[in-house]
């Protein structure tokens, strides 16, 4: 295919106002992009003679960009990055200047895609900006194109652009994890679950922001929505996805654990995840020495996955079930703080003194693990006649 070819073909789809084909042509992921014939500098006069504005801009960046990539054997990823950035920024006017339809998104989500995918090539290979400088100055760019969608309100439901949200928030979701920009999550988040099309958006993307609006939560504690949010991304995701599934199980697995529930071992076995199951089974027996083994032996595992002091908050409730384990055996609503002391040291907690066991007790209550009180007066834990060990808690 020689250029003029490829002018006339995008021209030709375009005037059809085939997004999906026009979006096809400006992908980096596309076969046009290994021909030798598009392979050149300089081609602004003769993209801009056969295309209509703004399609000539879009164009004559996306092939600067692929010149700067596929040139030479060693990409020039600053170069091709910068063109792409050029190229959002084409694309930003054509959202603006094409008012009342939304045909033209596929084009903004290649794009989008595209440029995040070489800010993150330039990071990889950067050796005088600071990490994550690249990728939040792409993170930027795509806010561009997020207010002209969000601000779209005067088209009807089928053309808004606003349709288009989801797919924008999702990659400036990834961008913010990968630079633990975590804070500028929240008005993002906000902004797709007060939207009026938050059914209207695919499965597919709504899977993606669940899971990162689910590790969100977790990360802020919140508990209750981290397992609702993962929980679709779960059970919505296609089985065949494996990897996938994992991925989120990562996150689910603690999540469900902090809020009463233990997984059982053949979901765990399915995605290759027994490491929580040396954790569940050291918190549902109370033993906190099996507890800190296991956190040791998956130490690494625990830190890769980012979830090691997700998992560390669970030794609450390994000492909220050894608790338990002593009012049953003693069968009393008046627990002697001396049998948990004791208790405690049995359990692998050796150096722990009695005003150490007062404030584990104190946090268990607090938290809510237990219903009760201390009676400092007779050195006793006095308990709930009813439901005095909840297993889940309303966080």
């Amino acid at each position: 295919m020689y250029l003029n070819d490829y002018l006339t073909k995008i021209m030709r789809v375009w005037n059809a106002q085939e997004g999906q084909a026009v979006a096809r042509f400006l992908s980096l992921q596309d076969s046009h992009v290994n021909n030798p014939n598009l392979h050149k500098e300089n081609l602004d006069a003769v993209v801009s003679r056969q295309l209509v504005s703004p399609l000539d801009e879009i164009v004559t960046a996306h092939l600067k960009t692929v010149y700067h990539l596929m040139r030479t054997s060693t990409p020039n990823y600053n170069e091709a990055y910068r063109h792409q950035t050029s190229c959002i920024q084409a694309v930003v006017k054509m959202l603006q200047q094409i008012k009342e339809e939304n045909w033209v998104l596929p084009i903004m989500y290649v794009t989008s895609i595209d440029l995040r995918l070489l800010a993150a090539k330039c990071e990889m290979h950067a050796k005088s900006s600071k990490a994550g400088e690249i990728l939040e100055k792409a993170a930027e760019s795509l806010m561009s194109c997020f207010r002209v969608c969000a601000g779209d309100t005067r088209s009807s439901d089928e053309e808004t652009k606003r349709l288009g949200m989801l797919n924008l928030v999702n990659q400036l979701l990834k961008v913010y994890f990968r630079i633990n920009k975590l804070h500028l999550c929240k008005p993002l988040i906000r902004a797709i679950d007060s939207s009026n099309f938050k059914e209207s958006f695919s499965l597919a993307q709504r899977i993606t922001y669940k899971y990162f609006a689910g590790r969100k939560a977790m990360y802020d504690s919140n508990f209750k929505s981290a397992e609702e949010y993962l929980t679709f991304a779960f059970e919505n995701c296609p089985r065949r996805f494996t990897k996938n599934k994992r991925l989120i199980l990562i996150y689910l697995t603690p999540v469900k654990m902090l809020l009463g529930y233990m997984p059982r071992k053949e979901i765990l076995e399915r995605y290759n995840l027994l490491q929580f199951h040396d954790l569940a089974a050291a918190v549902k027996e109370g033993n906190v020495r099996k507890f800190d083994e296991a956190i040791r032996r998956h130490e690494m595992f625990l830190i890769n996955a980012g979830v090691y002091l997700i998992v560390e908050k669970l030794k609450i409730i390994t000492y909220r079930n050894l608790i338990k384990k002593v009012y049953l055996i003693l069968e009393t609503h008046q627990i002697d703080m001396d049998a948990i002391h004791t208790a405690l040291q049995f359990s692998g907690v050796e150096d722990v003194s009695i005003d150490e066991t007062h404030c584990i007790v104190a946090n268990l209550i607090y938290e809510s693990r237990i219903k009760g009180y201390i009676s400092y007066q007779h050195n006793k834990l006095v308990i709930s006649k009813q439901n005095a060990f909840p297993n889940v808690v309303a966080v």
